[in-house]
């Protein structure tokens, strides 16, 4: 969310940015040090987003998001050749997919940024926590995997609770409210892609992909639209790329010492620091239809995990 993660699929709460394949085989029974690591994470994105709420005002979207993928294309480019296959990598067995899934990711990262521009980090994330469930519900719809009694009614939980936040009718509806959910759908499909392709491409491909794809974009937009920050805008704008690498590095740790399905209802931590740095530093004060709504959308997600298992 407003971050180039290195996303990949968890339908029950995708991979936020990540790849389960890296530290399947590695994973040492460390838990405890996996959910640090996790949380750890999930602050460093939450942080990422309080720095694009300051700066989106003052900036096109497209160079913030330029900035950041640049700094994804190197690292993206690091991880492939510190693993010795940096030009195996470029290899895909379906590479009109990975072309679509990286634009996919540009969409949502563009998208969840443009939101921040005009809701409040709470109502932000609430709305886009849903994105699991329309995970699911594509899996169920496009791959054709069985989804249980159990795991649809966890979907309809959380949508139930988006709609509660979203109260359409009820006479305080905004359009911008429609941009999370957006950004959510472009998240659900990247993943539903990912699992088909990850089944032919590794993730250093898949990664590769993605930044390659994703810089070539935004740089054709963010160059002609290029506004000269203030060494302290500069600044935001280096801490705001740098961050996300960091962040995923320790996701990518958190997954050596925890299994993906122990980690993922720490996932949903992001929704909780969001909130606080919305109301700590920007004095927001989410109404109990939006508390309401994202408790409904965890506990649907949640269920979800619960009913997977």
């Amino acid at each position: 969310m407003t971050e180039v993660r290195l996303k990949s699929d968890q339908t029950k709460n995708t991979e936020p940015l990540t790849t389960p394949s890296i530290a399947a085989s590695l994973v040492v029974a460390r838990p405890q040090l996996g959910i640090f690591l996790c949380l750890l994470s999930m602050l460093i994105f939450a942080s990422q987003d309080g720095i694009t709420k300051v700066l989106v005002k003052d900036f096109p979207v497209a160079q913030l998001v330029m900035m950041r993928y640049w700094v994804f294309v190197v690292f993206a480019l690091g991880y492939a050749a510190c693993h010795g296959r940096a030009k195996a990598s470029f290899r895909s067995k379906h590479p009109w997919l990975q072309i679509i899934r990286a634009l996919l990711a540009v969409g949502e990262t563009v998208l969840f940024a443009v939101g921040l521009r005009y809701l409040g980090l709470a109502e932000m994330h609430a709305l886009y926590a849903v994105f699991p469930l329309m995970t699911l519900a594509l899996a169920g719809s496009v791959l054709g995997e069985f989804i249980g009694l159990r795991r649809w009614v966890a979907a309809a939980i959380g949508f139930t609770g988006t709609l509660i936040i979203l109260r359409p009718g009820a006479g305080v509806f905004e359009l911008a409210a429609l941009i999370p959910l957006l950004a959510a759908l472009a998240f659900a499909v990247f993943n539903v892609l990912t699992r088909r392709i990850s089944q032919h491409d590794s993730f250093a491909t898949n990664m590769l992909y993605m930044a390659s794809v994703g810089a070539l974009t935004v740089t054709f937009a963010g160059l002609p639209a290029w506004v000269t920050p203030t060494p302290v805008q500069g600044l935001l704008m280096g801490i705001l790329a740098l961050t996300g690498v960091v962040a995923q590095i320790l996701f990518i740790q958190a997954l050596k010492y925890a299994t993906a399905s122990s980690l993922q209802p720490f996932n949903y931590a992001l929704l909780v620091f969001a909130t606080l740095i919305g109301v700590i530093v920007f004095a927001e004060r989410p109404d109990t239809w939006v508390v309401v709504g994202a408790a409904l959308v965890i506990i649907g997600g949640l269920y979800a995990i619960k009913a997977k298992a």
